[in-house]
């Protein structure tokens, strides 16, 4: 194995610092890294995101099989998305999510690999430690902040499908009731019913040391947007992280979906899915929660701001979602919203 030095000083030092807020953001996937996005604009420097590392498909799923690796995947995501917005950092924001593809006719071994995957593995490959080499992966795109894994240990999940109520002779759907042991197996399950006893393995697996250090550190922890079992949930299940967002003295924020039904949630209320946070964390106490005012339906909301009081937060409604799609979360208009929730 190659040795390699620690990375430069000062990594992240494209720029000033644009915000005093120490925010550590958890999650996965898109939704963490529209989070990011906006807060890079507010934390700057002083920003983490702690990643789940359960992803058990496409590029991410093979490389773990064949390396024995965490998933890179959702890590990639969360550096490119601290990329700041100048030449420099669209451009390795752009290699970074670069996917290979082969010639017509052809199936290569590459295909659909991103390249930020293959770099972030080479790092850790020859750096041999996966904290250290996102730091370099960091350094080298210039990232405001730093990314970590929730764990230095690949994790799985696992949950049960609880087939929906149906009229007289409903048959429940095939798998339904049945224990799926996949992270993309779960990403599909509101097809099936709706999700409990979902589990993270091994269920005793170490957090991320630095993770937990910067959720002490931190003013504000933030949760979601995102894939509400498999990106923002796993955060809870591991119990050293959900020790930490118990302990804290940092305030903690929820960003809801823009829309609760998703393929692994569909059916549920935007209440029923804070009840599946309290039910998981029933210890942890939550200050504020963002929605978009069409995330809620009118009708629903004494019911969410009910679910809301479960967790001790206090409901915050701002315009986040993009002009034209109502579907996609609005970075600045998001960082306008954290702005004026720390703030306050």
């Amino acid at each position: 194995m190659t040795q390699i030095g620690p990375p430069p000083a000062g990594g992240s030092s494209r720029g000033s610092s644009r915000g005093s807020f120490r925010v550590s953001a958890l999650g996965g996937g898109h939704g963490l890294s529209v989070t990011l996005s906006a807060l890079r604009v507010i934390a700057a420097e002083h920003l983490t995101a702690i990643v789940t590392v359960a992803d058990d498909g496409g590029s991410s799923g093979r490389l773990r099989e064949d390396m024995d690796v965490l998933p890179p995947g959702d890590l990639r995501m969360a550096l490119a998305a601290l990329c700041d917005d100048t030449e420099w950092g669209r451009t390795w924001a752009q290699v970074m999510q670069h996917r290979f593809r082969s010639r017509e006719g052809v199936t290569g071994s590459l295909d659909d690999h991103a390249m930020g995957n293959l770099l972030i593995v080479a790092l850790w490959e020859l750096i041999g430690d996966s904290v250290e080499g996102l730091r370099w992966a960091g350094t080298l795109l210039g990232a405001r902040g730093q990314v970590l894994p929730m764990s230095r240990q690949p994790l799985t999940m696992s949950g049960v499908v609880e087939p929906l109520q149906g009229p007289d002779g409903f048959e429940p759907p095939a798998n339904s009731g049945d224990r799926l042991s996949s992270q993309v197996a779960l990403a599909k399950a509101g097809s099936l019913g709706r999700l409990r006893d979902v589990a993270l393995h091994p269920a005793e697996a170490a957090a991320c040391a630095e993770a937990l250090t910067a959720i002490e550190l931190s003013d504000w922890v933030v949760l979601g947007p995102g894939s509400w079992y498999t990106s923002v949930l796993p955060h809870l299940l591991l119990p050293q992280l959900r020790d930490a967002l118990y302990e804290t003295e940092a305030r903690r924020c929820i960003v809801m979906n823009l829309t609760p039904h998703t393929d692994e949630t569909a059916g549920m209320s935007p209440a029923e899915h804070l009840r599946v946070l309290h039910h998981y964390a029933p210890g942890m106490h939550v200050h504020r929660i963002i929605a978009d005012p069409t995330s809620v339906p009118v009708q629903e909301r004494a019911e969410f701001a009910q679910a809301a009081e479960l967790l001790g937060a206090e409901v915050r409604y701002h315009d986040v979602a993009k002009a034209g799609q109502p579907e996609v979360h609005d970075p600045l208009r998001l960082a306008i919203a954290f702005s004026e929730v720390f703030s306050d």
